[in-house]
Parts: structure tokens; C-alpha cells; sequence
């Protein structure tokens, strides 16, 4: 039986020329009528420049995945404008493709450095938008932005309160390679970030002192919780508490259950006989993420595709506060990449 979850995300429409299969469903719900936002959110059935055609994910192997290196700035312009998912008042909120960095160099084609233009696009005039919340270049999912700092700012203060209350705001989604001990729980770890061979890696910290915090350490917090399992796999809800790069992917690596793309952290969990543990981080460099035969045949992957694997792990759900202090609270959600479907279809994935 197929999960529900798997279900409710597999309603897709095709951008034709540039995206190549960079699909999206209805993409946003709000809890009830935004009135200090603009109007009530609604469902997109067609997004801006999208096709009225659609296809099924076929036998590619990772259908819809973009390649936003290989974008002029105007075509990525493009694809943005129609990756919106909901435009109210200030706020617009965008379905992020995989592989796009949010920042980046001087120079560097990334969301930053294309929200003037992105701006004049979707018709906000001098209101030009600013990030208030998005997640990593190797994550697909939800990007919030404002044209207004004032609304901007409330809403990082917001997400800000939450964190230091330890009440979630974030939902995310990952496939991972190997299924938790436990069917939910909590990961508390104490990172930091190193600079190791030109890459920064995060690893982790045993026993942090204050002087390792003074020196950039942080303890770590996430929720997470298992929804449904298959072939040796799980796709599992994951909720940070705290903010730090790669957070969630080293979460579930000191789960030993690597997120299914990881090709920077997965080396880190070892195998012998079947039993799985942790590898030093100081000595484990990143490599291309291994796959078992089994989990190759079950994805329908070759070695050579599996290294190309992208990050499964989506951030499918933001809560924000209401315009006024009574009013419920704002649901966005935007639906899964169809790669990332056509993995839990390939993996049939069943709910605990």
C-alpha cells in the first residue's frame, strides 16, 4: 500500500522549455484568511509560466531534477517566477528546485544575487524581496521573502522566539539509508564547523566545554519521527530546534541512517557483518554515498547514477504567526520534487 504522504504529493505540472520536468502540485494551505498578509491563501491548480500538460516520472531516474548551474539569469529568473507557490501582500513564498545555493560569491549565479530582478518580475516595483527564511543550496523546499522589512523583521523574530521556546516552525522531509532505532525521538549533539582540505565540514563535539563554545560550538537539538518504511529505508519528519549548517544530515548520520544523497557526511557510518557504527569524523573524508545492491535494484540505479543521487531531504511545511496576536496560526506547505517521489515509489514505502 502505498504511504499516504506519497499520495497526497503526486499531483505535478510540467514547466516545458526550462525546467524539464520541475514539477509542483498545489502548494500552499493557510489556516485560515491572512488578513495583515493580503488575501487567503488558495491552491495554484496552474503556476505562473507552468504547462497544462502533464506527464508521469517514467524511467528517468531522477525526473524533475534541476540544474541550476546550467540557467542563464534570465532563465533562472524564470524558473523562480514560476516556483511561486503564494504571493500575499509583502510575502512570497517559492518552492526551491534542488542545488540552488540561496548565497554565494561575488559573481555567483545563486537566489540572492536575482531578487532585484525577481522583484521587478513579479511586479513589487522599488520593494525589493529579502530572504526570512530558507534553507541549504542541496535542499528543496520552501524559501520565505519579503518586500517589507518591517514585516521581514517580525517574522525572524518570530522564528527566533520559537527556537530559544524549543517550539518547531520547520517540517522537513528525508529518505535515509537505514531505518532509526526508534520510531521518534530527539538528537541533541554539540557541532562545529572545520575547514578541513579547502571543505568545511561540520562534525561533532564530545563533552563541549565553554571554551569550545566561546569558540564557535553549538548544541544541537532536532525532533524527529519515522512515517513509514520500506526496502530498508524510512522517510522520516524531522523538525530542528536549532540552526547550524548541515544540522539535519548530521542528525541522522549520529542516528546512523545517513539521508539518501549524502554525499558529504554518509562516509562517516560504517558497516561490518550487518551492524552499522559511527566512523571519526576527523579522519572520514567525504565521498560519493555507497548503496547496498539491494537498495541499487530497489531505486533502479546504477553505481554510476547513484553518485549523481541528489539530497532527498525537503522542507515541506513552515508555521508563522497570525497578522494579529488572536488569529491562527499560517500553514505553508509546498509539495515534494517528483524525484524524490519516484524514490518512495521505487522503494514502496509503507506507514508504520
Amino acid at each position: 500500500m502505498r504511504t499516504n504522504l506519497t499520495r497526497e504529493m503526486c499531483r505535478y505540472r510540467v514547466l516545458d522549455h526550462l525546467w524539464a520536468g520541475w514539477w509542483r502540485g498545489s502548494a500552499v494551505c493557510a489556516a485560515r484568511r491572512v488578513g495583515g498578509f493580503g488575501a487567503e491563501a488558495r491552491h495554484q491548480s496552474h503556476p505562473r509560466g507552468s504547462s497544462k500538460r502533464s506527464r508521469s516520472l517514467g524511467n528517468q531516474p531522477f525526473p524533475g531534477l534541476l540544474q541550476p548551474e546550467n540557467l542563464s539569469r534570465e532563465e533562472l529568473i524564470d524558473v523562480l517566477r514560476a516556483s511561486v507557490v503564494d504571493q500575499k501582500g509583502p510575502l512570497v513564498t517559492l518552492n526551491k528546485p534542488q542545488g540552488l545555493p540561496v548565497t554565494g560569491k561575488p559573481g555567483e549565479l545563486t537566489l540572492l544575487s536575482v531578487l532585484p530582478e525577481l522583484s521587478q518580475s513579479l511586479g513589487l516595483g522599488e520593494q525589493e524581496l529579502q530572504v526570512v527564511q530558507a534553507s541549504g543550496k542541496e535542499t528543496s523546499g520552501l524559501v520565505l521573502l519579503s518586500s517589507c522589512p518591517q514585516t521581514a523583521s517580525r517574522l525572524q523574530k518570530f522564528f527566533a522566539h520559537s527556537r530559544r521556546a524549543q517550539r518547531p516552525t520547520a517540517t522537513y522531509w528525508a529518505v535515509t539509508d537505514g531505518i532509526p532505532a526508534t520510531s521518534e525521538g530527539k538528537v541533541q549533539a554539540a557541532l562545529k564547523l572545520d575547514h578541513v582540505d579547502g571543505v568545511d565540514l561540520v562534525v561533532p563535539v564530545k563533552s563541549p566545554s565553554r571554551k569550545h563554545i566561546l569558540e564557535g560550538v553549538k548544541r544541537t537539538l532536532s525532533y524527529f519521527r519515522v512515517v513509514a518504511t520500506g526496502s530498508g529505508c524510512a522517510l522520516v519528519q524531522l523538525q530542528p530546534l536549532t540552526v547550524f549548517p548541515s544540522q539535519l544530515q548530521l542528525h541522522m548520520v549520529l542516528q546512523l541512517c545517513p539521508v539518501l544523497g549524502d554525499h558529504r557526511y554518509s562516509a562517516r557510518v560504517g558497516t561490518v557483518l550487518g551492524q552499522r557504527f559511527l566512523l571519526p569524523a576527523e579522519s572520514t573524508k567525504p565521498q560519493r554515498q555507497v548503496l547496498d545492491e539491494a537498495l541499487l535494484r530497489h531505486l533502479c540505479l546504477t553505481p554510476s547514477q547513484a553518485a549523481q543521487l541528489p539530497l532527498h531531504l525537503h522542507l515541506h511545511r513552515l508555521h508563522l504567526p497570525g497578522p494579529r496576536p488572536r488569529d491562527a496560526p499560517i500553514e505553508l506547505l509546498a509539495p515534494l520534487p517528483p524525484y524524490f517521489s519516484r524514490t518512495l515509489q521505487c522503494l514502496g514505502l509503507h506507514q508504520r
